[in-house]
Order: structure tokens, then sequence, then C-alpha cells
């Protein structure tokens, strides 16, 4: 749309009178004055004459100035209007003074932000939809992976051949894969949400890696892990919730024992002096190759419960395993 202001049709009306107005004015100021005037005392004359020139002169540089001046201020509250963002991260529209090239800019821009707003807004329907869909699906799929796994059990009680077993025991293993993948993709949905219940107290961090490792002892155990245990007497306490600092640890034991069992080594150490647990294990790194290599979702859901609560982790990775150091953060400790 055309602009119903032209700044170009304004400044060359500014600029063709002012190139008419002063050469005329300093013509007729200049014929005004004869050699006879100025003999016969016309000085006074000629000095108001070069003061009126220069007058004309000073209002075209001020004229030019504030003409100038305004462009920028307003140019300037326009990207004012770009840096300062609202709390969705968009920034506000600006109100429309003129219509002319600046006034289309503003324009544009706000129609911009109705843009940027829409499309947000449906991002967030679909995100909500899609968060629905997978909580119905992990629902829903429960009761089927229960029976299945009733029957499996069942399996096991009757007589079967040596390759029987097998393919029973591989259908328990992913059985019981899927219902943590399930598990996992609900755990995440929530938590994305802000849905899952979040309720932090001052725990025994020491007591905390004993209870959560105790289940998983045996685990290992019968997979043939070597597993070496450093949990001191004395303890620290973190302002952590103690099932989410399970959680967390569950989901890192259960990434140990799919992607780094070939390594058949576990070490758990719980340091007091620096306030940090420390988990090692063997395997290929987490840039090799597993078997059973997924989405990751396992370590997204570890790592959206440990920003929750204010921890910190490192990873050392390499070909010959990976070292897990989590602390609590620098600014938490005082230090």
């Amino acid at each position: 749309m055309k602009p119903k202001k032209s700044l170009l049709n304004q400044y060359l009306l500014f600029n063709f009178l002012t190139v008419t107005i002063l050469p005329f004015s300093v013509l007729i100021v200049m014929t005004g004055i004869s050699p006879t005037a100025l003999e016969e005392g016309g000085a006074t004359q000629y000095h108001s004459s070069i003061i009126l020139i220069g007058s004309i002169l000073g209002t075209f540089i001020l004229i030019s100035w504030l003409f100038f001046y305004r462009i920028r201020k307003r140019l300037l509250r326009l990207q004012g209007a770009m840096a300062r963002q609202s709390d969705n991260g968009i920034p506000h529209p600006v109100s429309i003074e003129k219509r002319d090239e600046i006034g289309q800019l503003e324009v544009s821009f706000n129609n911009m932000i109705q843009e940027l707003e829409t499309s947000r807004h449906r991002e967030k329907e679909e995100e909500g939809l899609r968060r629905q869909l997978i909580a119905n699906l992990s629902h829903d799929l429960r009761t089927p992976i229960t029976a299945i796994r009733g029957h499996a059990y069942r399996l096991k009680k009757e007589p079967l051949s040596v390759k029987g077993q097998e393919s029973l025991d591989s259908i328990d293993t992913k059985i019981t894969h899927l219902g943590q993948l399930i598990e996992n993709l609900l755990s995440y949905t929530l938590l994305t949400s802000g849905k899952y219940p979040y309720r932090p107290v001052e725990s025994d961090i020491v007591r905390l890696v004993r209870t959560s490792f105790a289940a998983w002892y045996p685990v290992f155990e019968n997979m043939g892990f070597c597993i070496e245990l450093e949990l001191p007497e004395t303890t620290f306490k973190w302002k952590v919730d103690p099932q989410w600092m399970e959680r967390m640890l569950d989901n890192l034991f259960q990434n140990i024992l799919r992607h780094a069992k070939d390594g058949k080594y576990i070490g758990i150490q719980v340091e007091t002096k620096l306030q940090r647990i420390i988990i090692e294990d063997r395997g290929p790194g987490m840039n090799g190759e597993s078997a059973e290599k997924g989405a990751g979702i396992g370590l997204s859901i570890a790592d959206l419960m440990r920003q929750e609560m204010k921890l910190h982790w490192e990873f050392e990775t390499n070909a010959g395993g990976t070292k897990i150091l989590i602390g609590k953060r620098i600014q938490e400790n005082g230090g």
C-alpha cells in the first residue's frame, strides 16, 4: 500500500523551497544595494541584509536538523520495540503515528508480531494435543502389556525346548523394555508440561544412593557385572525431591545396563568432601554404538529432573567408558 504522506515528497518539497527561497532572497538583497547606497552610509542596510541571509540559512539548518531528528527518533523507537520482549518472548506492538514509509514499516512490524503470536498459540495447541496423545497411549498400552507379561510368566512354568525358553526370555526382556519406554514417555510428558509433582526436602544423599542402588544390585550381579561401591559413613544433604533423585539415578543405572553391559563394570562413589556422586562404567562411551541404543528418553528425563533440582553434572566419556559426576550448582554451595 502506498503511504499517504511520503517522506521523500516532504524532503523534496523542503529542498525545493530552500534552494528557491534562499538564492532569491540573496538576489533581492544584493540587487537592492547599490554602490551609491554604500557610499551614502548604506553599511547598516548591508549588515541587515547579511543578517537576513544568515537567518534564512540558519532556519534551513534548523529545519533540516529537526526533520532528520524526528526520523531518527521514530527509528530508535521502533528499534527499542524490537529489543523489548514480553513474557512470551515476542515484542510488543507499536502505535502507528503517521502513514509514511516508517509508518508502513511499523505496520509490517505489528503484522509480524501478530503472525508470531498466532503461530505460538498454534504450537501450544499442537504440543498440548501431542502430550495428551502420549499420555492416552501410555495408559492404554499398560493393560495389554501386563496381560502379555502374565502369559509369558505362565509359559515359563511349562516344559519348553531350549530354543523355546530362549525365545520366551527374549520376549520377557522386550516386554520389560517396552514397559520402561511407556513409563518414560509418560514421565517425560508430565515433566515437560509441569504436571509431575515436585516436593524438595533436605535429603541424606548417601542414604538415597544406597537405597536406590540396592534394588539394582542383584540385577547387575546376575548380569555378571563387577560392582565397586564406595559409600562413606559420613554424609551430606541436598534439598531435592527424594523420589525424583531415585528416579534420576534409576535412569542412569538403566542406561548402563542397556548400553554399557559389554563392559561388565559399574562403579558408584559418593564424595562427602566435594559433595558429589560419581557413576562410572566401561562401555563403548556415549558416542559409541550400542545394540539397544534408542532415543535417549531416559537420559532426557534424568536431565530434566537434574535441572529442576538445581544439580550440575559432567560427562567424561570415551571408547573406554563413561564417568558421570553429579553435584550441586556452585551458587547453591555458596562457592
